[in-house]
Parts: structure tokens; C-alpha cells; sequence
């Protein structure tokens, strides 16, 4: 727990009833599904758990709710992105409050910002005293924390790792150079080998909320540098981690919970169900992933 945003720590999804309301019940037992089945920690509210569509209350609930679940050993790392920096250290500081590890947060999100505002952003949260992973994700916010920006934000006390969502490994090599003393984490399923390979050190992951066990046997066979054994193994998985870096992510992952016997449950609008060629789609990959993990 010196670091407990290394290793596979899991961004949840919410479960929600049919009625939509957030099932905290069904969150905590899948935290501690996850803890039994031997992930590293949990990202409550990042953008799998549909944290935009929280309210302020359900925000808060489902920390909670998390950091109790959790058993010990079990890091608790929630997002906490929001538009403003204001907003973030608030939710940040609630997170320290709740008892949770470290923080998760992208850039300001309203807007293209500029470096010097995501730098003034950055600093805000990592005033709330919880060590601060920032989020690189250039298609959903339109900011590319890019290597000489992450340098920047480096320099800020508590700031210790970037979630690499780009896709570009290239960076990863270039954010060392710049700054060795941050942690990057693999922050797209479909790109773990490639980062694990280079030096990156854990996975905010999507697709272990259906099958951990698998995808923690590729994370340790990368981590060990035995890609003998993770290359045939991420060529089965890799059309079902594919869907990590598409729009319909929230809605695959959910399906393939309900897939292999897990609830996932339905999404809130503005997401709807797949249509049913992208959902047969899901349950081909997810099947191919399935026969992977006997």
C-alpha cells in the first residue's frame, strides 16, 4: 500500500437497478469479488462507473460504500473529475475523509484548457493531501497531458502517476526521460503489453470487472517479462480489450459481466443498449476471452 495505484486496480462500473437508482449492495460485494479474486485495488466514479451522471450524494455514497467493502490490502482509488479544480479538491478531500488511498482525476474538462490551467487544476487536487494519479484521455477532454506537460505537473508534491490513455507507447519512454520519479500506468486495455513491456508499472483496467482472473495471469506474465507465455494469451483477450478504447466501452464491459455471470446492469442516459450487432459482437470476443481463461 506504499504505492497503491500500481498493480490491477479495477475501475468499477456502477451498478445500477432498473430503476436506475445506484444498487450500493451489489457495488460492495463486486469490491469484494474483486479483492477475493486477487486485483490490487478499485476505482470507484472514473469514467466506467458513468461518474457524470452522479449526483453529488450517489458520488460520495459510492466512495464510501467502496472504502468499507474494501478488505484490507485492497486499494481505493476514485475518481474525481470534474470541470472545475474547485470541484475536484472537493471530491478529493471527500475521498481522504472516506479513508481512500490515492486519487485518479483528469484534466479540466469544460473546455480546451491551457497548460497553465491544467497545471493551477492539478495543483488544486493535490492540495487535498491524497497522492494524485492524473488521467490522460485527449479524445474525451480535449487536453493531451502530453510528456513535457506530465514534467510540469511532476513538479507538483503529490502528483505520482499518469493513467496513459492515448495509445501512443512511444510517451511512456519520453515521460521517463522527463520526469523517472512518475508512475505510468496502462490506462487502455488493448495497449497493456505494449506498456507493461516498456516499464509501466499497473493497469487501471476495464474488462477484469468481468474476468479478473485471466487478466491479472497477462498482467503478472508481462510484469515478469515472459511474453513467451503473455503474447498468445493477449492475442485471445485483445478483441474483447478492444472495446476499452471505444465509445460503447461502459456498455461492453457491462455486458460482458452479464456474459459470465457477474450484474452489470443498465447504463444512464445518454448511454442506451448496444444495438444487436455490436452486442454480438461483445459476446463473440467475450467468448473467445472466456475460452482463454479455463
Amino acid at each position: 500500500m506504499n504505492k497503491p495505484w500500481r498493480g490491477v486496480v479495477v475501475a468499477i462500473a456502477t451498478p445500477f437497478r432498473d430503476d436506475l437508482s445506484v444498487d450500493i449492495d451489489r457495488l460492495q460485494e463486486h469490491v469484494r469479488w474483486l479483492a477475493a479474486e486477487g486485483c490490487h485495488g478499485v476505482t470507484p466514479n472514473g469514467s466506467l462507473g458513468e461518474y457524470q451522471t452522479l449526483s453529488d450524494g450517489e458520488r460520495a455514497d459510492i466512495v464510501r460504500a467502496a472504502v468499507e467493502a474494501a478488505p484490507p490490502g485492497l486499494a481505493v482509488v476514485p475518481g474525481v473529475s470534474a470541470y472545475g479544480g474547485h470541484q475536484s479538491r472537493r471530491w478529493a478531500e471527500q475521498a481522504a475523509e472516506a479513508g481512500a488511498h490515492a486519487v485518479l482525476c483528469l484534466p479540466p474538462n469544460a473546455y480546451r484548457a491551457r497548460p497553465s490551467e491544467v497545471v493551477e487544476h492539478f495543483r488544486a487536487v493535490a492540495g487535498a493531501g491524497l497522492p494524485v494519479v492524473a488521467y490522460n484521455n485527449p479524445y474525451d477532454t480535449r487536453v493531451d497531458l502530453t510528456p513535457e506537460l506530465v514534467a510540469t505537473l511532476a513538479e507538483i508534491d503529490g502528483i505520482v502517476a499518469v493513467k496513459e490513455f492515448s495509445g501512443d507507447v512511444r510517451r511512456l519512454h519520453r515521460i521517463r526521460d522527463l520526469c523517472p520519479h512518475v508512475d505510468v500506468l496502462a490506462g487502455a486495455d488493448d495497449v497493456l503489453l505494449e506498456l507493461m513491456a516498456c516499464g509501466a508499472t499497473g493497469w487501471i483496467a476495464g474488462f477484469p470487472n468481468a474476468l479478473p482472473r485471466v487478466s491479472l495471469r497477462l498482467y503478472e506474465l508481462c510484469a515478469a517479462g515472459d511474453l513467451a507465455r503473455a503474447l498468445p494469451l493477449y492475442a485471445e483477450l485483445h478483441p474483447m480489450f478492444g472495446w476499452d478504447s471505444r465509445s460503447e466501452f461502459i456498455q461492453a464491459i457491462k455486458l460482458a459481466m452479464e456474459i459470465v455471470g457477474r450484474y452489470g446492469g443498465p447504463c444512464r442516459l445518454p448511454r442506451l443498449p448496444l444495438p444487436p450487432d455490436l452486442t454480438a459482437q461483445v459476446r463473440k470476443d467475450v467468448a473467445r476471452a472466456v475460452v482463454a481463461d479455463a
